[in-house]
């Protein structure tokens, strides 16, 4: 038997492949097919099934490509309703994969569908738990994205939660592993740990929400507490993963058509499509296409268009170093975005070439911030309200980047604002959506808050409540 967790960090999302007398199966996979066919091939394999945890919120499942290019069965556990062909399981239903046999959980809780797999080792014995967005290392699934106005609330969920642990996962033998879905950076979860697999028994001891002597209304109450609304694209790639999405095929192929500079420049007007710059922070501020949002593939890329860029079939050309147009269109086909048109054949040395105008992000040094803070009249942070409540430079103001499209209307366009995040990321992204709206004004602190706590400002290490504009 072999067991492998394929991790995608920008994602904090796990796949699995497992392999068993050359039948193998992947569960949750991502959205391309390459990596798991590979993987099977290099064993002598064939993938016999692709096992869904659940409709998948927070990223386009590879599911459908993937089993139309191996004739693997895709598999969901009780209750779901795929609008393809795919086989639903009856909950406790094994599965035979080789000498190994899996079991199908209904954990109903984050969603209706929810399903944790027990996979048996060639001896039939218990051996390890993928429990998709059930339980977590520290934490358990949110159980705020299914809930349905007048059918089902939150409330609901989280009491189905509380069932499926202590019913279904909890009194399993401690010492088998447990491989979830995501890990720490996944909005999927509130208190995730950085590691990405671990024991049962360890999550019985150190995970709130399998504490022994809690009550169901406690569950509910710790679960639902500190919530914060989830990214707009999360039910919209629910919706995708349930009804069928265009091949992965397709979408690269359009995606990755060079375009002239003429060309770019023609197909930006005739599709009013909105145009990304994929490069560095720091390329970017050197100088960009005036209009261009920055969206650094170095980073948490995709999340950050899932949760900014709010129509999913916006057209998109975009702006790339060399080499990493393919990485570019992938990742923003695996949230959804698959109406990306282009890219610009050459970059940014292209488009200087052919004498077009080039933009620039006004930069302050963190010791020239902190030398002249008391000068500046608009100073704002743009990381999390929860990242500022922890601690932040006193006298600035919170304007998370998350929510940046409602709130821009209480900036003022003939103002200057000097933006910071936490290390330089997020407040270009900021910065480059204000300038394509019209605030020119904008100034960007290289290193964010990390560079900024070794100056000598005054900073504010716990707040009450957030001060925002």
């Amino acid at each position: 038997m072999k067991v492998e967790q394929i991790y995608t960090g920008c994602l904090a999302e796990a796949a699995y492949y497992i392999e068993s007398k050359g039948e193998a199966v992947i569960i949750d996979p991502l959205r391309e097919t390459a990596p798991y066919i590979e993987r099977a091939t290099a064993d002598g394999a064939k993938i016999k099934y692709v096992l869904e945890t659940h409709f998948h919120a927070d990223f386009v499942s590879g599911h459908l490509d993937l089993a139309k290019e191996t004739g693997a069965t895709i598999v969901y556990g009780p209750t779901a309703k795929p609008n393809f062909d795919a086989y639903v399981a009856q909950d406790e239903e094994i599965l035979q994969v080789g000498d190994v046999s899996i079991k199908v959980l209904h954990t109903p809780g984050h969603t209706m569908e929810s399903s944790t797999f027990l996979l048996r080792d060639e001896k039939n014995d218990d051996y390890a738990i993928f429990t998709g967005d059930t339980l977590f290392l520290g934490d358990v699934g949110r159980p705020d994205l299914a809930i349905k106005q007048g059918e089902i609330t939150e409330e609901d969920l989280a009491g189905m939660l509380f069932e499926s642990l202590r019913n279904k996962i909890m009194p399993l033998k401690d010492e088998i592993i447990v491989y979830p879905g995501h890990g720490a950076g996944s909005a999927c979860g509130k208190k995730m740990s950085t590691d990405t697999w671990g024991y049962l028994g360890d999550q019985k001891k150190l995970n709130y929400a399998l504490r022994a002597d809690m009550t169901k209304e406690e569950f509910i109450e710790e679960v639902l507490t500190g919530l914060v609304a989830p990214p707009q694209y999360f039910p919209k790639n629910a919706v995708m993963n349930k009804m069928g999405y265009e091949s992965i095929d397709e979408v690269l192929k359009r995606g990755l058509t060079p375009l002239s500079t003429r060309a770019f420049k023609a197909a930006w007007a005739e599709e009013e499509a909105l145009v990304i710059d994929t490069r560095t922070p720091q390329s970017f501020a050197e100088g960009f296409i005036p209009g261009a949002i920055f969206f650094g593939l170095d980073n948490t890329f995709a999340p950050w268009v899932g949760t900014l860029i709010q129509d999913l079939k916006q057209s998109i050309l975009f702006v790339a170093d060399p080499g990493k147009e393919e990485e570019v269109v992938t990742r923003l086909s695996r949230v959804g975005y698959d109406n990306t048109i282009g890219f610009l054949e050459g970059g940014m040395d292209a488009w200087k070439a052919a004498g077009e105008e080039v933009d620039t992000i006004e930069e302050i040094s963190p010791a020239d911030f902190a030398a002249t803070f008391k000068d500046i009249q608009n100073p704002l942070d743009v990381r999390r309200a929860s990242e500022y409540s922890a601690e932040h430079i006193e006298g600035v103001k919170n304007f998370p980047l998350d929510f940046i499209n409602a709130n821009m209307s209480q900036l003022k366009r003939d103002e200057k604002y000097v933006l910071h995040c936490a290390s330089g990321y997020r407040s270009v992204i900021a910065a480059s959506i204000l300038k394509a709206r019209g605030y020119e004004q904008v100034v960007n602190v290289p290193g964010g808050f990390k560079a900024l706590v070794n100056t000598s400002l005054p900073k504010t290490d716990f707040v009450a409540q957030c001060t925002e504009l």
